[in-house]
This record gives C-alpha cells, sequence and structure tokens, in this order.
C-alpha cells in the first residue's frame, strides 16, 4: 500500500513548488489573503485590507497575489462572485436584480454583461436552464505550493455507512490512460471541474469514478470525473463529455476524520487501507464489480470520501 500511495502521488510532487521559509511566507500570505475574500466575499473589499492580512504593503500584496494566483485579486473577487451567484441561480431560483445585488455589483446590466462575459450566456438562461457553465474553482495557494507533509501522522478513525443510490445517469468527461486524479488532471486539465460544478447533481457535487470495464470505451481511461444526474435526464450536455446509465445500487461509503489541507495524502492513506483490510461479509454483503467505485472531492473540514459499490451476498 505504500508503494500504492507513493505512486498516485508522484505526479503531484513533480507540480508541486517546494521553496524555502521565504517562498512559504509569501504563500502563507496569498492565502490569508484567499481566506479573507472567501469570508467577505458579499461585503466591499480593498486592496488595503487585503494587504492588511498579508502583513505586506498594497502593492507588494498585490504583486504576490499575482505572482501565485495568476490573476489580480480584483479579477479573483469578481470571478469567485460570479461562481457563488451562478451557483445561487442554479439552485435557489432568485430574482436577477436580488443576485446582482447580493453579489456586489452596483446594477443589474453590469451584472448581466460580467456574467456574460465570464459564461457565454446571460443570468436568465442559465436560471432557467442550468446549461453547462465553466465555473471558476478557487484552489488555494497553500495546498498547491507549499512542500506537502511527507512525515507519518497518526492514523485517524474511519467511520462507515451503507448508502443507497437510485438508478441514474452520469455525465462524464473521459480521460486516455488515468487511473487516478493526477494523471487524469494532465490528461484532460483541472477546468472540467467547474463545468461540472455548473450543473445541478444528485448528490450536490461532482463525482469521481473509477468505471467498470463494460462503461470503458476503447482508448479511453478507468478514472473519470462526472456528475450523477436523474434517470431521465435530457437537459444539455457538454461537448467531449458523454453519458452513461448507472443502475440503482449500494454503497459503503468511508469517511476519515478532518484533515489539514498538507495532510492529504495521510488522509487518503487511511480510507485505502480501511477499505483493503475491510470485509463486508461481516454485514453480510460482497463487493460488487459490476457499478464503479466513487471519489469525492477531499475537503479537509469534512474528511476524505470514497464509496465502494457492494451488493448482498
Amino acid at each position: 500500500m505504500a508503494k500504492k500511495v507513493e505512486r498516485y502521488f508522484s505526479a503531484y510532487s513533480k507540480i508541486c513548488v517546494q521553496g524555502g521559509e521565504g517562498m512559504n511566507e509569501q504563500v502563507e500570505a496569498v492565502q490569508r489573503m484567499q481566506d479573507y475574500i472567501e469570508k467577505h466575499i458579499r461585503e466591499k473589499i480593498d486592496m488595503a485590507a487585503l494587504a492588511g492580512e498579508a502583513g505586506y504593503s498594497p502593492w507588494h500584496a498585490r504583486r504576490l497575489f499575482v505572482q501565485y494566483v495568476g490573476i489580480s485579486p480584483a479579477h479573483y473577487i469578481r470571478k469567485l462572485r460570479l461562481r457563488y451567484s451562478a451557483l445561487r441561480l442554479r439552485d435557489e431560483k432568485p430574482r436577477i436584480i436580488d443576485t446582482a445585488m447580493d453579489s456586489g455589483f452596483e446594477s443589474v446590466d453590469g451584472f448581466q454583461r460580467a456574467f456574460f462575459n465570464e459564461y457565454g450566456c446571460n443570468p436568465m438562461e442559465y436560471e432557467n436552464h442550468t446549461v453547462p457553465i465553466p465555473l471558476f474553482t478557487p484552489y488555494g495557494v497553500k495546498f498547491r505550493f507549499l512542500k506537502r507533509r511527507t512525515e507519518k501522522m497518526a492514523s485517524n478513525h474511519v467511520f462507515l455507512q451503507v448508502v443507497e443510490k437510485p438508478a441514474r445517469k452520469a455525465v462524464i468527461k473521459r480521460g486516455m490512460a488515468a487511473t487516478e486524479y493526477w494523471s487524469y488532471c494532465q490528461e484532460v486539465g483541472c477546468d472540467v471541474w467547474g463545468i461540472l460544478t455548473s450543473m445541478k447533481s444528485l448528490c450536490g457535487e461532482p463525482v469521481c469514478l473509477w468505471l467498470p470495464k463494460e462503461y470503458v470505451m476503447p482508448g479511453t481511461s478507468t478514472y473519470v470525473q462526472g456528475v450523477e444526474v436523474e434517470e431521465n435526464y435530457a437537459g444539455p450536455v457538454p461537448e467531449g463529455f458523454d453519458v452513461i446509465s448507472l443502475p440503482a445500487a449500494k454503497y459503503l461509503m468511508f469517511q476519515g476524520e478532518p484533515f489539514a489541507e498538507e495532510d492529504f495524502e495521510q488522509a487518503i492513506s487511511d480510507i485505502w487501507e480501511a477499505e483493503k483490510k475491510y470485509d463486508p461479509a461481516v454485514i453480510g454483503y460482497e463487493w460488487d464489480h459490476r457499478n464503479p467505485k466513487i471519489q469525492l472531492e477531499p475537503i479537509g473540514k469534512r474528511g476524505y470520501i470514497e464509496l465502494l459499490p457492494i451488493q448482498p451476498v
């Protein structure tokens, strides 16, 4: 298992930037600015406030933000506000004027122009039809740039729960040969997640799937990203995506304890170790290899989650 985990994260090690204390301090400063923006996204945010969080002058704080995030703070704030406005339109169906004002825009016209320029459709069209759009994904720089923690941490508890999924469809984006997240991102890119997030999901979020062989097309990957939708879904499908039908199935959900972002390797390793050791026969089941294994987005505050298909013995 240790070798498997090491291989799983080898691609990540190659794309991580690892620096000394000076760089770590800069990354921490940018992360504090990102955290401040997230917390105050519905409020007016100026560069002075961000600089105060970073502990640098406004000029230097802005320069560091652009260096590590790739866009200016103002651009980042606008993208994040448009993301949240789109998710609200998707789930709550509010009035456009309320969404515009709550998102920090001074006018409905300004909000509509920004929304169209970002996503290629107007807010009303998205609200009424939930067309797939490339939502901005605000990756934290601390996760991407700080040296990952490699020392062995104390193993955490793993919680198990049997869950049932109805017959459904999944809108998926296939890779070429990927068997896990990092190789998939190298093949397909990391922007797929934003498109999937913009679509209404049965489980409330996109999923990553390890497909059984009967669902794998020649020359494509076993590992894919997708969104689970209703069995009778007939809505839009993004270009380059496929739709597969999945039967009703039971799953054994493995959920770890909350973890610090730099401990994500240990969090995943704990789940993999638990899956390897657990025998579902003790609760009257066996592993079901006809259905896909499911991985949810690793979010530290809820713990790492995977769902393995099971069937009665």
